[in-house]
């Protein structure tokens, strides 16, 4: 569960905490500034929860128009999905809509290793370069594939969990 705070554009008036999306409509509704008139715009920012959680808030943006699809989409994505949207959207520049994308849309490759040089090791014993001899194994030159793999695959950190991929 994530905790928002809704900070309203309007100076005269004072903002508020919250938990779900009914408690946002709830206090909108609510909302007055100091001269009895309605708030109607808010900036939302992301104040306690999960890391992963912060990162997807950041990176599709919420707003007053997507909190409550976000509330739906934390508790419905396993981390999997929310790892995708992130990087889809905050590294590759797709774009998503809460509402009706799904992250299992984006053709992203996404491996949770701590390098390139680990990506490649779990190529070369995943088979990718083809059946290598055994008496050929400590001839691989792991750091050279690493090299090649930065051409098409990257590196980022989400929520404290090293990620590398690569968008199609």
């Amino acid at each position: 569960m994530s905790t928002f705070y809704a900070q309203p554009y309007d100076l005269c008036a004072r903002g508020f905490y919250f938990e779900t999306a009914e408690a946002f409509r709830d206090n909108v509704a609510k909302a007055r500034n100091d001269y009895g008139q309605p708030v109607e715009e808010f900036e939302l920012q992301f104040i306690d929860g999960e890391a992963i959680d912060a990162a997807l808030a950041e990176a599709v943006r919420v707003h007053q128009g997507t909190v409550a699809q976000f509330f739906e989409r934390e508790a419905e994505w396993d981390e999997h999905e929310k790892r995708a949207v992130i990087i889809a959207v905050g590294e590759c520049g797709y774009h998503f809509d809460l509402e009706t994308g799904d992250p299992n849309d984006f053709d992203i490759d996404i491996y949770e290793v701590d390098s390139l040089r680990e990506l490649a090791e779990q190529f070369v014993d995943e088979g990718l370069f083809g059946n290598i001899p055994e008496h050929l194994e400590n001839y691989i030159d792991y750091d050279a594939i690493a090299r090649d793999l930065a051409c098409d695959y990257a590196e980022t950190t989400i929520a404290g969990t090293r990620l590398i991929y690569r968008c199609a």
